[in-house]
């Protein structure tokens, strides 16, 4: 009995230093400062009514400790005291700079204030965070230049700060991010040359960088990125070529280069990605003929070449694609005949429109859901059923004479996206409320114009959809009605007047931005860029409509002159890789328009011939002119002369007959 009681009470002594060791793991508290600072920030930010910190924010269990919860803060409590590491603020409309007080959460790990209306600068005290690896600030209205300081968070593994309002250029000292693996940049505002010191971030796996003023080649460097699954570098000013060294990248799965300038490039350095799902390569000035072995690509889903330099046939291989989808070849100089086969058992759209291609329609063209456009190509388009006549679409590519089978006409309206209604001033507007798919075209029920679209709204939660319309008041028109619907495009929208006399128009272009909200939410924050076209001339370049008119749902006319010499009028809207695309929501991007009305000059010449003729009338009449004054000068002349020597000529007419007489 002597010997069990010792051991007893040590018992005893275990369980209640084991309790009282317990009962000071429940009880520990936050750091003090960072409590204080965290109370500040939620003053700063007025949310008060999301976070009511009562009691201590690590508290377990707590409202905003799990991982849905918004605002979120969330602890580490492994010391001997509470240390915040993740503090989320996500798409709540906060206002406001960044306080100074956020910057004493030393160790936060996660910070995520996307999608908000911060403003203000970065300010350089953003290096005290040294232990944060998820950083995101996407999605509001920050200001200045990116700061160096963002280099010091040597343990960044995501950063992101897209679409803000940034100047300058991106800080050398992004290149100190060795363990960075996604970079978010896109829309950021940042200009001037890719630096060369980002050649060290080779762990990226992540890269958007589109939408910005970048100068300069594309950097070579880009291709030792071996991790890169996603590359997004459109509409960023960047100049070719595509450097060779991206024959490295295969591991990508997303490729997406748009708009370069000066140089060509070529489609060589393909032959190893075979990884891709999606490969966009718009309007990159790529030449030569589409490799055979882009057809053997097992994984791709979308493939976009339009709008290069591209010649030859298309390969045969395409006709093996097994789950592409959408297939954009349009806008280039491919000849031959279409692969019978190309209409593979997924394929939902085919753009082959605006080449010289010949030959008959693909086999399987009318299977249900598929959309092809072939305007502007001599492809056999019999079958179809908004084709018309076929030579009247054949003459859209240009350099083909378009004969004129219909009464010629001098104007046409077009209510884009809706039914067909009459103006205040009297003007009748042809309904344009046909469904378009990702590659299609509609032939008007006159034959008086075309309308096609190329392109799909890439991760669109709301589905496919071409057509914008509210039912809210548009101001600064009595035309209200005529701007509640357009016709919107991701890519490409061109409408033709057909059958017009030839002569000098008057085109008219009605616009209201019905997408982007014009509120003081994050919301607001989007911004829709395109091209305008008139004849194969850009007239507009990056046209904002929502900053030309003042704000959403505001009318804006724009104005053009122009001339018709072949019977045909081209209205091209085109996005050029510009502009916000997740802005309220994904998909928001890509010219839009309401309304369409073109007219004849009056008086204006009827033809290109007749211009010439008349030309050469007021040349002919000139000339005549001349010729008249030159004669009359000479009669004037010779009777001048005539005038002042009349004594000499009597003399010597008087010495010669006097020398007669003596003979």
């Amino acid at each position: 009995m002597t010997l069990l009681l010792p051991m007893e009470l040590w018992s005893a002594l275990s369980l209640l230093l084991l309790c009282a060791f317990q009962l000071v793991l429940a009880q520990r508290i936050t750091a003090p400062d960072e409590v204080t600072a965290l109370n500040k920030v939620v003053e700063h930010w007025n949310l008060v009514n999301y976070l009511n910190l009562t009691i201590d924010p690590c508290t377990e269990n707590a409202t905003w400790a799990s991982e849905t919860a918004n605002p979120r803060v969330a602890c580490d409590c492994t010391g001997s005291a509470c240390h915040i590491t993740h503090l989320k603020i996500y798409a709540l409309d906060i206002v406001g700079d960044l306080p100074g007080e956020l910057f004493e959460l030393k160790q936060l790990i996660d910070l995520n204030l996307g999608q908000n209306i911060l403003s203000g600068h970065i300010p350089p005290e953003i290096e005290l965070l040294s232990n944060m690896q998820y950083l995101s600030l996407g999605i509001n209205n920050l200001s200045g230049p990116v700061p160096p300081e963002l280099g010091n968070l040597s343990k960044l593994v995501v950063l992101s700060f897209s679409s803000n309002q940034f100047s300058g250029k991106l800080p050398l000292e992004l290149g100190k991010l060795t363990s960075l693996q996604q970079l978010y940049i896109d829309s950021s505002g940042v200009t001037g040359p890719i630096p060369q010191e980002l050649s060290s971030l080779k762990s990226l796996q992540t890269l958007w960088a589109s939408d910005n003023l970048f100068t300069g080649k594309l950097p070579q460097f880009l291709g030792t990125f071996t991790e890169l699954v996603d590359l997004r570098l459109e509409g960023a000013l960047l100049e070719g070529p595509i450097p060779s060294s991206f024959g490295a990248l295969t591991k990508l799965d997303i490729l997406r280069i748009g708009d370069l300038s000066k140089e060509d490039s070529s489609l060589d350095f393909l032959e190893n990605l075979t990884s891709l799902s999606m490969l966009s390569l718009r309007s990159c000035r790529i030449f030569g003929k589409i490799p055979e072995q882009i057809g053997k690509f097992s994984k791709l889903q979308y493939l976009d070449l339009g709008f290069n330099k591209l010649n030859g046939s298309i390969p045969d291989s395409f006709q093996d694609f097994t789950v592409m989808q959408f297939l954009y070849l349009g806008s280039n100089d491919l000849t031959g005949e279409l692969p019978t086969s190309i209409v593979s058992p997924k394929l939902i759209a085919l753009d082959v429109s605006f080449n010289p291609l010949t030959g008959d329609l693909p086999s399987a063209f009318s299977t249900e859901g598929f959309s092809l456009n072939v305007l502007g190509t001599s492809i056999n388009a019999k079958g179809l059923s908004d084709s018309g006549e076929p030579g009247l679409l054949h003459c859209l590519q240009g350099d083909i004479k378009c004969a004129n089978k219909l009464p010629a006409v001098s104007s046409f309206s077009i209510k884009c996206g809706g039914k067909s209604q009459k103006s205040v001033s009297g003007t009748e507007y042809d309904g344009d409320s046909e469904i378009l798919g990702a590659a299609s075209f509609y032939k008007s029920s006159r034959n008086q114009w075309v309308v096609s679209n190329t392109g799909n709204f890439l991760f669109n939660s709301n589905g496919p959809q071409y057509i914008a319309n509210t039912d809210s008041q548009i101001t600064e028109t009595l035309d209200s009605e005529l701007y509640k619907t357009a016709r919107i495009s991701p890519t490409s929208l061109r409408y033709h007047g057909l059958d017009l006399k030839n002569g000098k128009y008057i085109v008219e272009l009605h616009f209201a931005e019905l997408q982007m909200e014009n509120t003081t939410s994050w919301r607001g924050l989007g911004r829709r860029l395109f091209d305008i076209y008139i004849q194969g001339e850009r007239v507009v370049q990056d046209l904002n409509i929502q900053k030309e008119a003042g704000g959403s749902k505001k009318a804006l006319i724009k104005t053009f002159e122009t001339n018709v010499t072949n019977t045909i009028m081209d209205i091209h809207f085109l996005w050029a890789g510009k502009g916000t695309c997740c802005i309220p929501f994904q998909g928001t991007y890509g010219p839009l328009v309401s309304a369409i009305h073109v007219y004849q000059v009056s008086g204006a010449g009827s033809s290109l011939n007749s211009e010439r003729k008349r030309v050469g009338r007021i040349v002919g009449v000139s000339l005549g002119c001349a010729a008249v004054m030159i004669i009359m000068s000479s009669v004037f002349y010779l009777w001048w002369i005539k005038d002042d020597a009349e004594p000499r000529h009597v003399r010597i007419h008087g010495t010669m007959r006097k020398t007669r007489a003596n003979m």
